[in-house]
């Protein structure tokens, strides 16, 4: 395994942010894990709005739901909506307009690394 250096795109970071520095490029790291592993489908209906679609499986839910909540403890202005249903599975994301460039810099490094 080869250890890559993570920096944080100060986007990802505003100042409503409460996560401590030093964990923040392991949330980064997270979400670039989760993109890669899980996001096969990115659908932005709104400048506010995310729609990520998922692979299917309670393994994927839980883990979307787990990030989601924990983003939400820090970054209250994030707004998620995990959807299950026979044809798949979704996570959207919302934010307020005036946050929307936070949402822009997490789009772009979702289609950074989904397959």
């Amino acid at each position: 395994m080869t250890e890559r250096e993570i920096t944080v795109n100060p986007a990802w970071v505003p100042s409503a942010c409460t996560l401590p520095d030093a964990e923040r490029p392991l949330r980064v790291a997270e979400f670039d894990g989760f993109f890669a592993q899980a996001v096969r489908t990115l659908d932005r209906p709104l400048p506010t709005r995310l729609r990520l679609g998922l692979d299917a499986g309670p393994a994927i839910a839980v883990r979307a739901a787990e990030l989601a909540a924990r983003e939400s403890g820090c970054c209250s202005f994030f707004a998620f909506a995990l959807t299950i249903t026979g044809e798949g599975t979704t996570l959207e994301v919302e934010v307020p307009e005036g946050r929307a460039a936070v949402l822009d810099a997490l789009h772009t490094a979702a289609q950074g690394r989904i397959r």
